[in-house]
């Protein structure tokens, strides 16, 4: 025991260790550990081909992913205030988490489903340490810069010394895609999103004053979705970029929900819109005869079709694609994507509705898009909330443009899904309270 105590005394000698072990750095270690692993995930450089995710009957994700949670969760009840720990709990996220529970049941085997959805919800608690766990802007900044920098490296890294992991291979399901980076990540939609939501962090270190991290993030992160070949993730970053940094800029912040909300609802327009909408479709026709979003419009019409039979309760979550009930339907041989094979319809509207039926669609969109707008509007107009309520509103409005494209909402424990929980949370702390810059000794 003495001689224990005697190396732990002088290991504290040193000003790094000093540092580390201080209380008030150790929650910032903590979520930095968290946010690190939550995206690069347990099994990192695993290709999965089409299948974007994989946590569900492994054990190591289990295990691991388990672990994770009782961190976050000893966490929460042992480092942080409980006046934080309550504005967490949203009324329109709670009645969202109902949804879930209730298409959770509407499944042929609930308890294995439930598994599933345990992953879902590790991840928001997880998230929630996160973003609770920094005592100011200052400790929340190197959480995004140790954890940035570590899942930027490795993928980067991945690249060199595992590049048949960390690029598309020709002999791929996805064979199309040969060339493309994914990282440590299963598959390059989910290393675009990921890179994307990692510029906005370096965006907000740069107008914080951490000019060369904030920079060099930025940089580093773009570089890498350029090269995942997705053209819509590279349009939209410095779209949602745009549309919540001008406004502020010429004093006009009071806008940026209005911008994002007519954005939000054109990009639906331009996407489920040429399916659903028949006016919009016809036009689509006339302007664009070929636009399909690569097959998807097939997905989509297809889903849209089903639904119609289930509106209210839907199919039950991930109870519909890769069943019977897919399988045992219709399919016209000329139809653009076979229905059949795929995991998801590459929508997260459509998917949501799916799962949990309008009713749920219905309170997806409030907590999704109109919650996080108002939260924006109320954040005070202090520097350091402004700065964050900015970072935030980037991602979230990234993610809602993406989520026409890709499936993502509630999907286990995927990367993408996980930034968008953080920032929708994280607008939601902002506009309760005022964020100090240093912590407080």
């Amino acid at each position: 025991m003495r001689m224990s105590g005697v190396a732990t005394q002088r290991g504290a000698d040193y000003p790094f260790v000093k540092r580390l072990l201080a209380a008030e750095h150790l929650p910032t270690v903590i979520a930095t550990v968290i946010l690190s692993t939550l995206i690069i995930s347990f099994r990192p450089f695993q290709p999965s081909g089409a299948e974007l995710t994989g946590s569900g009957g492994d054990i190591v994700n289990q295990l691991g992913f388990g672990g994770l949670g009782a961190l976050s969760l000893v966490s929460l009840l042992t480092l942080v205030d409980r006046r934080v720990l309550s504005a967490l709990l949203s009324p329109w996220w709670l009645l969202l988490l109902a949804f879930l529970f209730l298409s959770i049941l509407n499944t042929p085997d609930p308890t294995a489903t439930m598994r599933s959805a345990a992953f879902s919800v590790i991840g928001i608690v997880s998230v929630a340490a996160v973003l609770t766990l920094p005592r100011s802007a200052d400790a929340f900044c190197r959480v995004l810069v140790l954890a940035g920098f570590t899942i930027i490296g490795l993928s980067y890294l991945g690249l060199v010394i595992v590049p048949e992991a960390a690029i598309h291979q020709a002999g791929d399901v996805e064979y199309q895609h040969s060339g493309l980076w994914r990282g440590v990540f299963t598959h390059k939609n989910i290393a675009g999103p990921v890179m994307a939501s990692l510029s906005f962090a370096g965006i907000y270190l740069w107008r914080r004053g951490w000019r060369r991290a904030g920079g060099l993030l930025f940089v580093l992160a773009m570089i890498f979705v350029l090269n995942t070949g997705s053209k819509t993730t590279a349009g939209t970053v410095p779209l949602a970029g745009l549309l919540i940094a001008l406004p502020g800029i010429f004093g006009l912040r009071f806008l940026v929900p209005l911008f994002v909300a007519a954005a939000v609802c054109g990009m639906g327009v331009a996407t489920l819109g040429i399916v659903f909408i028949e006016p919009v479709k016809q036009l689509a026709a006339s302007l664009a005869p070929d636009l399909t979003y690569t097959g998807r419009t097939a997905l989509w019409d297809f889903a849209g079709s089903m639904l119609a039979q289930r509106p209210w309760t839907g199919y039950g979550f991930e109870n519909f694609w890769l069943t019977e009930t897919v399988f045992t339907s219709d399919h016209p041989f000329d139809r653009a994507w076979d229905v059949r094979g795929t995991v998801h319809s590459h929508n997260s509207y459509m998917d949501l509705a799916i799962a949990m039926g309008l009713p749920g669609l219905a309170v997806g969109i409030i907590a999704f898009i109109i919650v996080p707008l108002r939260d924006y509007m109320r954040a005070p107009l202090h520097r350091e909330n402004v700065f964050l309520a900015d970072f935030f509103m980037m991602i979230v409005t990234f993610a809602l443009f993406n989520a026409f494209l890709e499936s993502f909402f509630f999907r286990r424990a995927d990367p993408v899904w996980m930034f968008f929980v953080m920032a929708a949370l994280g607008l939601r702390l902002t506009a309760r309270f005022i964020v100090p810059a240093h912590t407080r000794r």
